[in-house]
């Protein structure tokens, strides 16, 4: 097979006003491969599911408008290939995403996102029956979420030689079918007692995210953060930090805060530093340091 390259226009990059880059949410530049990396049972999930909803529905539920004012939501079909939950599980999921929808945005949700549960059925997107079938799926999409990366390969993570194919073969498919690829990854063991805030928090080969082109964090609050912001201890659980350690075509963008609520569903949180004798409490004793973005 004759393989197809395009030269740079080195004269047209030069004398043309270059289009402004696209990004499927603020830092994710369309067309790349992204990852999104916390220990288990952060949230990784919900989050992304969240993400996955604006994206199919323009339902801007994590506020991701305020990272970047330059950034504009372009919404389109959405693919989660999920290893990692249950049919009932995500059911529960989505009956508490659904409650924060109106009913035009439920509409497009149901056109636009589609989502498979694969647990159990050893998907492997190395093997050739399998990328046939993930190329299948993902053509046209929007945005493509892997949850998680270990459970769609049977590589040796440690192997820098088996990771950058891994990640070749996911830009190979971004190229083939016009889409974006976020995948969802844990941390290190390095990372899970520490901040977990960097980018050499992925576990595995670094070239997991040496070679990705986005990389975003997410942490629970630690004791130290919840002093430093008045949390109480009992409420600290409840809070998650997004970060986001690489971005190669954005500027960088600040941490934002998100407290879980029913069915797991993150809202934007607005934290303020305090003393200790005003510390957030618990949902039904909540004093004025922390207030929910509605």
């Amino acid at each position: 097979m004759a393989i197809e390259i395009s030269w740079l226009d080195l004269r047209s990059a030069v004398e043309n006003e270059p289009e402004p880059l696209d990004f499927v949410f603020p830092g994710f530049k369309s067309g790349t491969v992204g990852a999104l990396v916390s220990p288990g049972g952060t949230g990784k999930t919900m989050l992304a599911l969240q993400v996955a909803v604006t994206v199919a529905t323009g339902a801007d539920l994590l506020n991701l408008s305020e990272m970047d004012s330059a950034w504009r939501l372009v919404t389109g079909p959405v693919v989660f290939l999920t290893g990692e939950d249950p049919a009932d599980v995500l059911n529960g999921r989505f009956h508490a995403i659904g409650r924060h929808l109106n009913t035009s945005q439920r509409e497009a949700m149901y056109n636009n996102l589609a989502v498979v549960p694969l647990v159990g059925f050893s998907a492997d997107m190395m093997s050739g029956e399998w990328r046939n079938w993930i190329e299948n799926v993902t053509r046209g999409a929007r945005l493509v979420v892997i949850d998680t990366l270990r459970r769609f390969h049977q590589l040796d993570e440690n192997d820098g030689g088996h990771m950058a194919g891994l990640l070749a073969y996911m830009e190979q498919l971004c190229r083939a079918n016009r889409t974006s690829i976020l995948f969802l990854h844990h941390t290190n063991k390095a990372g899970a007692f520490n901040s977990g805030d960097a980018q050499q928090a992925s576990r595995g080969s670094s070239v997991l995210t040496d070679n990705a082109r986005f990389q975003a964090n997410l942490i629970g609050m630690g004791a130290a953060e919840a002093e430093t912001w008045g949390v109480d201890e009992e409420c600290r659980r409840h809070f998650v930090r997004w970060s986001f350690p690489k971005l190669n075509y954005s500027a960088p963008i600040s941490d934002k805060w998100y407290r879980r609520h029913e069915g797991g569903v993150l809202k934007p949180a607005v934290l303020e530093k305090q003393s200790k004798s005003n510390r957030v409490l618990p949902f039904n004793k909540s004093k004025s340091g922390m207030r929910d973005e509605l």
